[in-house]
């Protein structure tokens, strides 16, 4: 693709019964970046990522990925298309071994269907790239335990691991740091540094140091509307800023 941005919104809104939770946000994801969406409780950035991944149908706007129009797509078409979300909440299968979870991942990109009753003898053949990707997130060791089993950082990990299965182009991290422990706090941004290295990453978080430590660009909400975008350096300075979040969050 010629075009250095991957992900444009112009106008995007979204307003219940009067209250606008999202309004004009007008956003360019350049490839290639990690970019940062923050703000206080209440911002918007969980309402913006389910706009951009269409689980929620704007009120206004357009979402451009890639330069096609998907602001009315479904999201199964949006994910297919190359743009996948996690959670703010770990999602995994918890009682499926930690290389089924993978497999299971792997089965969509190879154009099946989810099928959680699937022979062994047809998953074994994504073993091999199953096994690749937990060795790319460390869980390579843990590949026969139950996904229930794992440490919350552990179970984000293989959540990025079924994630990347897909082989999107862009991924949405909705909070990836929230609910670590301080040990796995350092593996988890370096892991999403590692993937970022292939593919874009939008991400909404709220611990300052990690967003200054992994984001080349920041766009900052505060009750639905862009207040500020910049580098880290640029809107830790910006007064407005500072009083509506950045001051708060060092505190």
């Amino acid at each position: 693709m010629t075009d250095p941005v991957i992900l444009r919104t112009r106008g995007l809104s979204k307003e219940f019964r009067g209250f606008h939770a999202v309004r004009n946000v007008s956003l360019e994801i350049r490839r290639n970046t990690i970019h940062a969406l923050i703000g206080p409780n209440g911002a918007g950035k969980t309402t913006c990522f389910n706009l951009l991944t269409t689980f929620l149908p704007a009120s206004a706007g357009t979402i451009e990925f890639n330069g096609r129009d998907i602001t009315r797509s479904d999201p199964a078409s949006v994910a297919a298309s190359g743009l996948v979300r996690s959670f703010q909440i770990s999602a995994v299968f918890g009682q499926m071994t930690v290389l089924d979870n993978v497999r299971v991942a792997l089965q969509r990109k190879a154009g099946g269907t989810y099928a959680f009753w699937r022979s062994d003898r047809t998953l074994d053949r994504h073993n091999a790239r199953a096994r690749e990707l937990l060795g790319a997130v460390g869980l390579e060791r843990y590949q026969t335990s139950m996904a229930a089993d794992l440490s919350y950082g552990r179970k984000r990990a293989l959540e990025l691991a079924t994630t990347l299965a897909l082989d999107p182009e862009l991924i949405l991290l909705d909070e990836p740091i929230a609910g670590l422990g301080h040990e796995d706090i350092g593996p988890v941004t370096r892991l999403i540094a590692e993937v970022a290295k292939q593919r874009t990453v939008l991400m909404v978080e709220h611990n300052m140091k990690v967003v200054a430590e992994l984001c080349d660009r920041i766009t900052v909400l505060q009750a639905g509307e862009v207040l500020a975008e910049g580098t880290y350096d640029e809107v830790s300075r910006d007064q407005r800023v500072i009083d509506a979040y950045v001051g708060g969050a060092h505190d």
